[in-house]
């Protein structure tokens, strides 16, 4: 029996779209016995509270009837999409595979575990399958499962997160394969981990496992594809593409298919995730073109480089606006970089419009020495710039800040937050510099070396660097990463030798920051804990 797995990149809501992108992938495996698409795949993942909109979901049955009969003269197919639940108790819907043969919507297989953790929250939506999904297709008895409920092998994990075990449930059940339809978002690392699992569940069970994975990007999360196969022994036998739609075929005897070849070096995975993430933010947005400030430092010219790598260096427009306090190299450097991606330019001198503002607030700040608030401004006027040429020519405002300022709020609200998308804010400072020199050593010098090694600083006065103001990029990505991604407490920071000073600095300014961050554009995730769907802490609170 051959085993399709259709590897897609729908849009969210597009329902027609999706449809016509299922069509045609199945059309491309027409000699197979079963195709199976991702989870969710007519809807698109994850579709959110449009699962809330009953007509959303009648809509989405009536394209996949009208699937259903435009396949009809081809083998069988499993569609991810929102089944509704015609029992009066429990949630209204269950996330479901419909399979669709003969012109039908012959029946369907339901999801078991529902994640609540992170960037999902499906117990919301969905009720649970109340047992094992089983399909018999030509005297192979196939396991249905949905993305998580491949996730709580009681021998692979430590702790599980569920009672529940549905694999085990489909082998008790009689499974000779285990199917199982993801939407599983991206993050460094994930796949070698993914694989590891897969492989460990087949050598435990000791039958194929057939994984078919999402692609592309969807507001802040990321999908990488890289669908696979693992035959009965636990021996990778196929996999597809990463970062990009593909289809592969195996068989259920576990005859060996194609294995695309891939980096797993987290330059290379991140790199290939914020292009995909960027592309088809702006495209899935309805924007062709892209505007960014570029201020000749590291930040700002690895986002220039991501978007012309994404959408061409014809859509992406670089916006030069110096200061006083701009230095010439500064200048120099955007402007080499700018040539050497091969985007456009314009410069922009904000230095009569804080001039301006100086006359204006003479009189309420009299006897009020110069602060913040002034270097704020700046950052102000350079948003209100950029947002006017986004109104006006229609282009979308990239953001430039990493994760490492938006942890501990090095930013200005209102200012160089000011965009629809913010490109690099799961990127740490340290591993900015890492991307910049990897796409260097790729064969494409496109960041000046002054880049990569001057001090970096915002430039708001003379002669300041960020340091002035944070510990070294460093030792603050080091706390920030035991903090926030490993849950480390301030006890126990201290106990590895950092100062006390300094830890409790850093905590202070993450908590005093979320204000910011819940007004911030969105960001692509790209570590397991971002500054996005998945991060729910509150603004008024007194502990950290």
């Amino acid at each position: 029996m051959k085993i399709a797995l259709l590897q897609l990149n729908p849009t969210v809501g597009d329902l027609p779209g999706n449809r016509d992108l299922i069509a045609s992938a199945a059309r491309r495996a027409s000699d197979v016995d079963l195709a199976v698409t991702s989870e969710l795949a007519l809807l698109g993942y994850p579709p959110r509270d449009l699962l809330l909109n009953a007509d959303f979901i009648e809509r989405s049955w009536s394209a996949l009837r009208e699937l259903a009969q435009e396949l009809s003269d081809l083998p069988p197919i499993l569609v991810g999409l929102a089944e509704p639940n015609q029992d009066e108790v429990g949630r209204p819907l269950f996330n479901s595979a419909a399979l669709l043969r003969h012109g039908r919507v012959e029946r369907t297989f339901k999801k078991t575990l529902l994640p609540t953790y992170d960037v999902f929250d499906e117990d919301r939506y969905f009720e649970p399958a109340a047992e094992p999904q089983i399909l018999v297709l030509q005297n192979a008895i196939l396991g249905i499962s949905i993305c998580e409920d491949i996730w709580n092998d009681r021998d692979f994990w430590k702790r599980r997160r569920y009672r529940t075990d549905p694999v085990q449930e489909l082998v008790a059940a009689g499974a000779q394969a285990v199917i199982n339809l993801s939407a599983s978002p991206f993050t460094a690392g994930k796949q070698r981990h993914r694989e590891a699992m897969l492989t460990d569940l087949a050598k435990k069970h000791r039958i194929p496992f057939f994984y078919v994975n999402q692609v592309g990007g969807n507001d802040d999360l990321v999908f990488d594809g890289r669908s696979c196969v693992f035959d009965g022994k636990g021996r990778l036998v196929a996999r597809a593409k990463g970062f990009e739609e593909d289809l592969i075929i195996a068989d259920l005897a576990g005859a060996a298919g194609t294995i695309a070849r891939d980096d797993f070096t987290p330059e290379s995975e991140i790199w290939r995730a914020l292009v995909l993430g960027t592309r088809d933010y702006v495209h899935k947005c309805g924007f062709s073109g892209v505007l960014l400030g570029l201020s000749g430092g590291i930040d700002s010219s690895l986002v220039a480089a991501i978007a012309a790598f994404a959408l061409g260096p014809q859509n992406v427009l670089g916006v030069l606006m110096p200061s006083p306090y701009t230095s010439h190299p500064s200048v120099q450097d955007a402007s080499e970089l700018a040539q050497k991606l091969g985007i456009k330019t314009i410069t922009m001198s904000i230095t009569d419009i804080m001039k301006s503002y100086d006359r204006e607030l003479a009189r309420p700040f009299l006897g009020q020495p110069k602060d913040v608030t002034e270097e704020n401004i700046q950052a102000r006027i350079r948003g209100n710039l950029l947002m006017a040429l986004s109104n006006k020519f229609g282009l979308l405002l990239l953001t430039t800040g990493n994760k490492s300022e938006l942890a501990v709020g090095y930013c200005t609200i209102y200012g160089d937050m000011s965009g629809g998308l913010a490109v690099i804010s799961d990127v740490p400072k340290t591993a900015v510099y890492r991307l910049a020199k990897w796409l260097n050593a790729q064969g494409c010098e496109v960041i000046p070396t002054a880049v990569l090694h001057k001090a970096p600083t915002a430039e708001l006065r003379f002669d300041q660097t960020d340091q002035d103001s944070l510990p070294p990029y460093g030792v603050l990505d080091d706390i920030l990463e035991r903090y926030l991604e490993l849950h480390q407490s301030k006890e126990e920071l201290l106990a590895l030798g950092f100062e006390e000073a300094v830890v409790e600095k850093v905590l202070r300014l993450v908590k005093n920051a979320e204000f910011k961050r819940r007004q911030a554009a969105p960001g692509l995730k790209v570590t397991d804990r971002a500054f996005g769907s998945g991060w729910r802490m509150p603004v008024a609170s007194r502990a950290w």
